[in-house]
């Protein structure tokens, strides 16, 4: 299930495009992987991956939302820290050889990624850009 990044997910601030953009190249290389019958190396690399790199994004995301005084903060909060919980329980599953679920882990990764971008995001997109962030 490749993901097309589109105007649709944009929440007009530069930084964070770039970074959901990085993000949905880290699920595509999954699909990529999956498809080229490397799903162990795949979901090691994306699992890896999307815990180092989400950690640096939320943490961008929420230092701006704490900056400019986002009231939806602990909701937002709250996603990005169910994702990792979710994100790290698939690695230590994987890790402990109990799952290979590639095409599980795909979709859920597609699912959450592009509902949260463009329905949480969004909200912090229409605040944001209307102090000025952009």
């Amino acid at each position: 299930m490749y993901i097309q990044w589109d105007d649709k997910f944009s929440v007009n601030i530069r930084q964070f495009d770039a970074q959901h953009q990085r993000l949905f190249e880290l699920v595509n290389n999954l699909h990529r992987g999956m498809k080229e019958g490397n799903k162990r190396d795949a979901l090691q690399a994306t699992l890896d991956g999307l815990i180092a790199y989400t950690i640096t994004h939320f943490g961008a995301e929420e230092q701006m939302m704490l900056k400019h005084g986002y009231p939806g903060f602990d909701a937002h909060h709250k996603e990005h820290d169910d994702l990792l919980s979710q994100v790290r329980e698939f690695k230590v599953n994987f890790d402990a050889g109990k799952s290979m679920l590639t095409v599980e882990v795909m979709g859920f990764l597609v699912n959450w990624l592009t509902h949260h971008i463009a329905g949480t995001d969004k909200k912090y997109s229409a605040y944001l850009n209307g102090k000025g962030v952009a």
